[in-house]
Formats: structure tokens, C-alpha cells, sequence
């Protein structure tokens, strides 16, 4: 006849979930629920579907990945350690797909203090 069973098994098969955001659910760097506040408050809807933060995050976060590694190019090819406003304009001027999105976007010019 098998003895009493000890309470440390049963609770050990009943693991507490951690919670976790949605980005990093979704595996983003980027804020989900920044983005859904952003979306909620600029009233682009009625209503708004549970994935359409998740997707406006993954978007932001791939063209940010994309720039930066076009800027950092850029900055290899120049000699540069740092990627600066000027590498920014360069990059987006130089691939065609960006160029034409950010067609109506100013990159700020101004100097970092440590130039």
C-alpha cells in the first residue's frame, strides 16, 4: 500500500506563469504597449485589433535595424566610429526603397558636442 504523498509534487507540476509583456511575447525591443497608447490616442480607428500594435512595433523596430546597419555601412566606408546625422541622410539618400519613404523627412543637422 503506497504512503501519503507529499504536497512538494503536486505543486511542482502546477508552476506559476510568469507574466510577460507582449513585446517580449512578440520577441520586440520595441514597446507593444507604447505603441497601442500611441495608436488609442491619435484616434486613427473606432476600434483596434489586439495585433495591430504587435505589427506597428515589428515595423518600427525592422526600418530602425535597417537604418542604423545602412548608417553603420556608411561609417565603415567614411572611416568613422560613430554614426552621425550626416551617416543617417547618407543612408536613407542612398538606398532607393528608403529614399522614397523618408522622402519628406528632415534629419537635424546639428553637431554633436563631441565633434
Amino acid at each position: 500500500m503506497p504512503g501519503p504523498r507529499s504536497q512538494g509534487g503536486s505543486s511542482s507540476r502546477r508552476r506559476r506563469s510568469r507574466t510577460r509583456s507582449r513585446s517580449a511575447r512578440a520577441e520586440l525591443s520595441f514597446s507593444v504597449s507604447h505603441m497601442e497608447r500611441l495608436l488609442l490616442e491619435g484616434r486613427y480607428a473606432q476600434r483596434l485589433n489586439w495585433s495591430a500594435p504587435v505589427y506597428l512595433a515589428a515595423i518600427i523596430q525592422y526600418m530602425t535595424a535597417k537604418v542604423l546597419e545602412l548608417a553603420g555601412d556608411e561609417a565603415k566606408k567614411m572611416g568613422r566610429r560613430f554614426i552621425t546625422p550626416k551617416l543617417l541622410d547618407m543612408a536613407v539618400y542612398n538606398n532607393s526603397l528608403l529614399c522614397d519613404f523618408f522622402r519628406s523627412t528632415i534629419i537635424s543637422q546639428v553637431a554633436p558636442p563631441w565633434e
